[in-house]
């Protein structure tokens, strides 16, 4: 939703420039990645639809969730995002961060699906083969689709190379389809 990525990028970009100030880009993901998943947890949804708690009530709950080593920095944001009811914006706060923080570091996300499970060494192969084309580092996410007979497809931002089996057939069709 086109709302809920605009309301989030003032904030990711606020903790991405706080993070980056103090050096912290790794600590801050960590922090943002579980923030997200308490509010994202369907319990913590269920408590944020059907009660009517006050700002610190909620604040207390949602913290009592938290790992106990959260930075006070932490808990202020917590505490900014739930006064200006923004806390079920913390997902999408999360992967925009994220996506900041890929690009400072020259990172790209790569989703690779694969007809057979790939072997360590045949993944690495590939992520290398993918860091020489995009110039960048690769961090992939790996899945496993039978349907693609054979081969990989691979995404990095909105580049799809399909390398598969069925992409070929399917390719071929369109040809003779053309015809």
């Amino acid at each position: 939703m086109a709302e809920t990525a605009t309301l989030a990028r003032p904030y990711a970009e606020a903790v991405f420039r706080l993070a980056d100030a103090g050096g912290a880009l790794a600590a801050w993901s960590g922090t943002l990645d579980a923030l997200a998943q308490v509010v994202a947890h369907p319990d913590m949804q269920e408590c944020l639809a059907k009660y009517d708690l006050s700002a610190p009530q909620l604040q207390e709950l949602f913290l009592s969730l938290c790992p106990d080593d959260f930075s006070a920095e932490a808990k202020t944001f917590v505490g900014l995002l739930i006064e200006y009811d923004r806390l079920t914006l913390l997902p999408e706060i999360f992967g925009q961060f994220e996506a900041l923080k890929n690009e400072r570091e020259g990172v790209v996300d790569a989703r690779i699906t694969s007809a057979f499970a790939l072997e360590g060494a045949q993944l690495a192969s590939l992520v290398g083969d993918l860091e020489k084309r995009f110039k960048r580092k690769i961090n992939p996410e790996v899945s496993i689709d039978p349907g693609l007979i054979g081969g990989v497809r691979v995404i990095v931002g909105d580049e799809v190379i399909d390398g598969s089996v069925r992409g070929k057939l399917d390719a071929m069709a369109a040809g003779l389809l053309a015809s």
